[in-house]
C-alpha cells in the first residue's frame, strides 16, 4: 500500500506554470495575435477564503431557489393548458367486468361519486361531481340498482345512472324460498313501484295466462337475479317473471292446466320439504301418499310448510290444535291431497323432480339436520318415529335452529 504522506505536493510555483501551459495560445493563436490568459499568484488569508467560498455557496443557493421559482410558475402557467392537475379519469365504458351498484334514496351526488370511486367504477369522485354537474341538465340520478361496469369514463357512467347512455336497470333478486307477499316486497325495493300495485296483479292471474287452478300468482313468480329497465312497470315486470316459469315448465315437458298445477305446487314444497339432492326421492314420497288413499298415511300429505303457509308463518313447529285445523285451506294434515296452491316459487330443479319422481316405497321423511339438509325416509310410521326422534335431539343441541 502506498503512503500518500511521502508524494511532494506541487509548489505554487508549478502549479502557476502547469495553468500557464495550458492556458497558453498556440503558435497559429500567437499569429493571430491571441495571446492567452494569465493567472497571477493571489496571495489570500483564511478569513478571505472562508468568505469566498460562503458566499459561492449563497449565490448557488439563491441560483437553485430561482430555478425551482420558476419551474413553479411554468408549471402554473403550462399545467392546465395541457392537462396535467385535473382529476385523474378512465376512458371508455369500462372493462367488462360487471359492478351491481345500488343507489339508496336520500344519497348525495358527492356520497354515490365515492361510492363509484370505491368501487372502482370511476377513477375520481371529484371528476364524476364535475361532469355530472356539466351533464345532468336539472336531472337527478334515480334510487335503484344499476349494473356498472369497472373502469368507466366518468361521462359513462353518468349516462348509465341518468339513463342517457348505457341501459340503467334496477337490480332484484327472489329467492326461490320467497313466498309472493316476501317477492312483491323485494320488486317494490328494488324498482320503487309501490307494493299495492303487484298486489293488485295477484287478483288477476288469468291476465298472464296463468291456469284457473291457481288461486293466485304464487308459484310463477319465477326465482332469480332481475335487472329490469327502470321505466318497466309492475305488470311488465310481473310479465317477466311469470313467462320465465312457463319456459321452466316446457323445458321439463309439464303440459295441461291440471298437471300443470300439480308439477307447481308439489315442486314449491320441495323447496321447503327437501335440498336438490333429495328432490326427486321427496317427490317420489308425495305422490305415494296422495296416489294411494288406502295406504299408511290415508291420503293425507301431512307437510308442515304447507301448514305454515296457510298461517302465514314461517315455523317448523306445527301445533296439534293447528294439524286439527281444516278451515286453512293449505293444512295437509287435515285435508287430503295437495294443498290450494303453491306455498312459493319454484326453481327448475324442484320442477323437474316434481315432473320426474323417484319411484320409490317411501311414505316418511324428516331433515335431521337442518344444517347440513341431511333427511331420513322411512317407510312405516314406526321407523319414521325413530328419524323423528333423531331430529329432535339433533334441535335439542342446537337451540334456536327448529323454531
Amino acid at each position: 500500500m502506498s503512503d500518500d504522506s511521502t508524494r511532494r505536493r506541487p509548489t505554487s510555483s508549478e502549479d502557476e506554470a502547469g495553468l500557464h501551459d495550458i492556458l497558453a495560445p498556440s503558435d497559429a493563436d500567437r499569429r493571430d495575435g491571441v495571446l492567452g490568459l494569465r493567472v497571477e499568484d493571489e496571495d489570500i488569508t483564511p478569513e478571505q477564503a472562508r468568505r469566498r467560498r460562503k458566499r459561492r455557496q449563497q449565490s448557488l443557493v439563491a441560483a437553485v431557489l430561482v430555478f425551482v421559482l420558476a419551474l413553479v410558475v411554468s408549471g402554473a402557467i403550462v399545467g392546465p393548458k395541457l392537462g396535467l392537475f385535473q382529476a385523474k379519469d378512465y376512458d371508455g365504458d369500462g372493462n367488462g367486468t360487471a359492478v351491481t351498484f345500488t343507489v339508496s334514496s336520500g344519497e348525495t351526488n358527492q356520497q354515490i361519486a365515492q361510492g363509484l370511486e370505491d368501487k372502482g367504477v370511476v377513477a375520481d369522485a371529484g371528476r364524476f361531481v364535475d361532469v355530472y354537474e356539466e351533464k345532468s341538465d336539472g336531472s337527478f340520478i334515480q334510487p335503484g340498482t344499476f349494473q356498472l361496469q369497472e373502469r368507466m369514463s366518468s361521462e359513462a357512467a353518468v349516462d348509465a345512472l341518468l339513463g342517457t347512455g348505457g341501459e340503467a336497470v334496477h337490480y332484484v333478486a327472489i329467492n326461490q324460498t320467497l313466498r309472493k307477499d316476501e317477492a312483491f316486497k323485494a320488486l317494490a325495493d328494488g324498482t320503487g313501484i309501490p307494493v299495492s300495485e303487484f298486489e293488485q296483479l295477484d287478483k288477476d292471474p288469468a291476465k298472464f295466462g296463468i291456469p284457473s287452478q291457481f288461486p293466485s300468482l304464487e308459484g310463477y313468480l319465477h326465482p332469480g337475479e332481475y335487472r329490469f329497465k327502470t321505466d318497466a312497470t309492475a305488470e311488465d315486470i310481473i310479465r317477466e317473471m311469470v313467462d320465465k316459469t312457463k319456459a321452466d315448465l316446457k323445458s321439463a315437458g309439464v303440459t295441461g292446466h291440471q298437471h300443470t298445477f300439480d308439477v307447481l305446487t308439489i315442486a314449491s314444497i320441495l323447496e321447503f320439504e327437501a335440498t336438490p339432492q333429495d328432490y326427486r326421492a321427496v317427490a317420489g314420497a308425495i305422490h305415494n301418499r296422495i296416489d294411494n288413499p288406502g295406504g299408511e298415511t290415508n291420503g293425507y300429505l301431512q307437510s308442515d310448510a304447507t301448514v305454515a303457509y296457510g298461517l302465514g308463518e314461517k315455523t317448523y313447529q306445527i301445533t296439534a290444535e293447528q294439524k286439527q285445523d281444516a278451515s286453512n285451506k293449505y293444512n295437509t294434515f287435515a285435508n287430503k291431497g295437495l294443498p290450494e296452491g303453491p306455498i312459493g316459487s319454484p326453481g327448475l330443479k324442484a320442477i323437474q323432480a316434481a315432473q320426474n319422481p323417484q319411484k320409490n316405497d317411501y311414505y316418511y321423511w324428516v331433515t335431521v339436520n337442518l344444517d347440513t339438509g341431511e333427511t331420513k325416509f322411512a317407510k312405516t310410521y314406526a321407523e319414521h318415529q325413530k328419524n323423528v326422534e333423531e331430529y329432535q335431539s339433533w334441535c335439542s343441541d342446537h337451540e334456536g335452529k327448529c323454531s
